[in-house]
């Protein structure tokens, strides 16, 4: 759907005051880092909107595998934003001028927007964003140093890294950061970034292999001398 078709007719294609905005995170350099578009000089989240003929699933879904490439992106429900001020008139207004597109106050654009948010864990190498007709471009930013962000964008960051942080310790999810095969200090540094501490290496792995979700793969054979660990995949169904 080109930017024209999208601005006419998108007030009866998509579910009204209803949008779709992802937090994709990677693990790259021992930084967590998510995925921003840029749309003049600030960025924002990937999203998108709700056909009317779509559950919120398959639109989150839809718009998660658009703009990673992905087959079958990892996605987690973050959180409701819907504060009464919630619009982008701001925003969007000197972009519709900048493409030659006619603005009116009364636009579907111009409206306020409910925000269903989610996180996505993706491993970074195996990513590929994919740009719309509105995007300038893409890149990936440390959570900790974000750019100048769109209204409460960089809220909705803040919260998916703090959801993250919760979410580690009560479930194993951080496996979808790294390569499919990975050695245990590399996953031990990965707990330590994300909750921004650190961890007994030893009880780390232990915990870890208690949960005996994990196959350990062969060891390779180095040509040099030092510290050569197993490596690791999660158990195949």
């Amino acid at each position: 759907m080109d930017f024209k078709e999208f601005f006419e007719k998108g007030k009866d294609l998509f579910l009204p005051n209803l949008s779709v905005d992802m937090v994709i995170i990677g693990y790259e350099n021992n930084e967590l880092k998510c995925l921003l578009l840029q749309i003049g000089d600030k960025w924002l989240l990937p999203g998108g909107f709700i056909f009317r003929t779509e559950s919120v699933e398959e639109a989150t879904l839809r718009i998660l595998s658009e703009r990673t490439g992905l087959d079958d992106p990892h996605f987690k429900f973050l959180a409701v934003f819907g504060n009464s001020n919630r619009k982008f008139t701001e925003e969007w207004k000197p972009f519709f001028k900048e493409q030659g597109v006619s603005w009116g106050e009364d636009a579907w654009f111009n409206d306020r927007f409910v925000t269903l948010s989610y996180y996505s864990l993706v491993d970074i190498d195996k990513t590929k964003p994919v740009l719309s007709d509105m995007d300038t471009g893409f890149a990936w930013f440390d959570m900790d140093a974000l750019p100048d962000m769109w209204m409460d964008h960089r809220d909705i960051v803040h919260a998916a890294k703090n959801r993250l942080r919760e979410d580690v310790q009560q479930e194993h999810l951080t496996y979808n950061l790294l390569p499919e095969e990975f050695t245990m200090p590399q996953l031990h540094q990965l707990h330590q970034t994300i909750l921004g501490e650190e961890l007994d290496r030893s009880r780390f792995q232990k915990k870890m292999l208690s949960l005996d979700i994990f196959e350990r793969l062969p060891k390779l054979k180095k040509d040099t001398p030092g510290r050569n660990p197993y490596r690791y995949r999660i158990k195949r169904a």
